[in-house]
């Protein structure tokens, strides 16, 4: 604490987004796998333990290790499309652009919602407003930690037979009614890039419980190849409907080569040893964050139930560009890293790929995600940050007048 009081005193925080997500102990592990004699560095056993302990973490059957979140996003829609055929997809206008650009990627339309402002989310009563024949999946975010699910669009989506995508890339733990965030939808998709709850360098995960798509995605990971399935019935009946190709290299897809490599699976394996405990002082920080904030001036009530933070949400009360100037000046002299837009650089309408697909939209009917475009940030949380320290940076921003 006097460490942190002292910091504030001198004007300066020292908060990065992130601290030491790849620790000593982290490092220590692959050094003695490493250590080996000879050991596999291409995908093999490590990879595959990996995906079994996530699943048994996750409540889920199966999971597929690719090289990155946005790899986890392109899987995800090319087997949707391979599945359920060409169309349209809702997605939020607040997330990360892999989700969006998978979907023009494979071929479909984006359709767009705006946020929950409680939890940043899609507003579920635009996503049911917009659900048409057309609507092959809805792609929920789940932003920076908060649940984006509502019983009423799970039980929306189930009558009408329209699956649920979710990318839970921010947000590791967090949960729904007691289940975790990850389990709902017909795939989901996670990352473990080094700013996100636990790291595997880059990485990323998808996980399902239908075991269809989970073959197809341990095929589509690698070349399309029959050869990487794991059900021997599924690589017996390419072979005898192909009786002229080598059964070594039977593409049954025209797909991708995202593997990841053991040494990340090792650096996951050991992080997910100690995902509760950290997410446990996440959860207390935000809280303490949101707490100690002038409630006149910066957002406070987002809806926590369930949540797993990574990053603190500081979202202005009004739109007020002189006031956002001082804010951002005060955090820039405090030396504490933000970034402006929160998750993904704020409303991805206003982004040049998406104006070079659908033109200027009439961004009067996207308000909320708008505001947060301009007048919301994030600013990191981890495990090893003081208490002291969240007081002060509480401080700090309740005096900018």
């Amino acid at each position: 604490m006097a460490v942190a009081e002292a910091s504030a005193a001198q004007g300066t925080l020292d908060l990065p987004l992130m601290h030491n997500n790849i620790t000593r102990a982290d490092l220590d592990a692959l050094i003695a796998y490493l250590g080996q004699d000879a050991p596999m560095l291409t995908q093999s056993q490590q990879v595959r333990l990996f995906e079994q302990e996530w699943s048994q973490w996750l409540g889920v059957r199966h999971s597929v290790f690719v090289n990155s979140g946005s790899s986890a996003n392109l899987l995800t829609m090319s087997a949707l499309r391979e599945t359920y055929g060409p169309g349209e997809v809702i997605v939020p206008t607040l997330t990360w652009v892999s989700d969006i650009a998978s979907v023009i990627q494979c071929g479909m339309k984006p359709v767009f919602v705006d946020i929950n402002p409680r939890s940043l989310g899609m507003d579920d009563e635009q996503v049911i407003a917009r659900l048409t024949p057309q609507t092959r999946a809805v792609f929920i975010t789940h932003i920076l930690g908060y649940n984006a699910l509502t019983q009423r669009l799970l039980d929306e989506l189930k009558a009408r037979n329209i699956p649920l995508i979710e990318d839970v890339c921010e947000s590791h733990g967090a949960t729904f009614k007691g289940a975790r965030l990850g389990s709902f939808g017909l795939m989901s998709n996670f990352s473990f890039y080094y700013a996100h709850h636990m790291s595997t360098i880059e990485g990323g995960m998808i996980c399902t419980n239908d075991p269809d798509l989970y073959e197809m995605l341990r095929m589509f990971r690698s070349h399309g190849m029959v050869r990487e399935a794991g059900s021997d019935t599924l690589k017996r009946r390419f072979c005898a409907e192909y009786p002229d190709l080598n059964p070594d290299f039977i593409f049954a897809f025209p797909a991708y080569n995202v593997r990841s490599t053991e040494i990340n699976a090792v650096l996951g394996r050991v992080q997910l040893k100690r995902l509760d405990q950290n997410n446990e002082r996440r959860c207390a920080n935000l809280r303490l964050f949101l707490d100690h904030l002038d409630p006149a001036k910066y957002r406070t009530d987002f809806d926590l139930e369930g949540s797993c933070n990574y990053a603190f949400t500081l979202i202005l009360r009004q739109p007020d560009p002189v006031f956002s100037a001082k804010v951002e000046q005060a955090l820039r002299e405090a030396k504490v890293e933000f970034r402006r837009g929160t998750s993904g650089g704020g409303n991805q309408l206003r982004q040049p790929y998406i104006r070079k697909l659908l033109g200027e939209q009439d961004l009067k009917n996207y308000p909320r995600v708008d505001h947060v475009h301009f007048y919301g940030y994030y600013i990191g949380n981890y495990p090893e940050l003081e208490q002291g320290k969240i007081m002060a940076l509480c401080a700090l921003l309740n005096r900018i007048g």
